[in-house]
């Protein structure tokens, strides 16, 4: 809105006989918020470089949750089954797991039947096989997503899933958030002994 010399904002019609009437600009000074052209650069979206990472709950706990795609099975970790004081059965076809390297495997011999919510609507119940890991305390690879018809948008890394007649979307934490979890962590104990602490 421009405001005239004078002050008070006015508006000038050209009337016709009908009724109508356009209104023509004002002068004056220009009341209006311009953008900075030296803008700071807004930041890329932290979700491009980041895998599904979110967090769920189980027997009142929150616990850590990634969806892997490229993840051929379910896993939980032995800490939070372990933690959570849960009875585990013997994996009816035990076998090894490999990693990223040649040689280093696992060999994965039990498995527990899990009950967990992801928001306080969906409650899921998922056989997980058991193993030692340190990424998260639960690992939803593609057995759940098949079962789930899970569908994953990539720009906003989020997931949606058919469950119990429904659609849920699933959303990530952001990149501030996991890095609160990271820092959460107890940091592992040192067994090195200085030399003041031998003398």
């Amino acid at each position: 809105m421009r405001r005239p010399q004078g002050g008070q904002p006015h508006i000038q019609p050209i009337e016709y006989d009908d009724g109508a009437f356009v209104a023509e600009p004002e002068d004056g000074e220009l009341l209006v918020i311009r953008r900075v052209l030296h803008a700071k650069e807004i930041e890329p979206d932290g979700q491009r470089e980041t895998i599904f990472q979110s967090r769920c709950t189980m027997k009142e706990r929150v616990c850590s949750l990634i969806i892997d795609g490229w993840s051929c099975t379910n896993i939980a970790s032995t800490t939070l089954v372990e933690k959570l004081g849960l009875s585990t059965t013997a994996h009816p076809t035990p076998y090894k797991l490999q990693w990223l390297s040649n040689g280093n495997h696992i060999k994965v011999t039990q498995q527990v039947l899990l009950s967990f919510s992801t928001g306080k609507k969906n409650k899921d119940e998922v056989l997980w096989d058991v193993i030692p890991m340190d990424a998260c305390h639960l690992l939803l690879g593609r057995p759940w997503q098949f079962d789930r018809e899970a569908k994953h948008y990539g720009r906003k890394n989020n997931y949606t899933i058919k469950h119990q007649k429904k659609t849920i979307t699933l959303t990530p934490l952001s990149p501030s958030q996991i890095q609160v979890t990271k820092t959460h962590k107890k940091p592992k104990e040192n067994l090195f002994l200085s030399e003041r602490s031998v003398e």
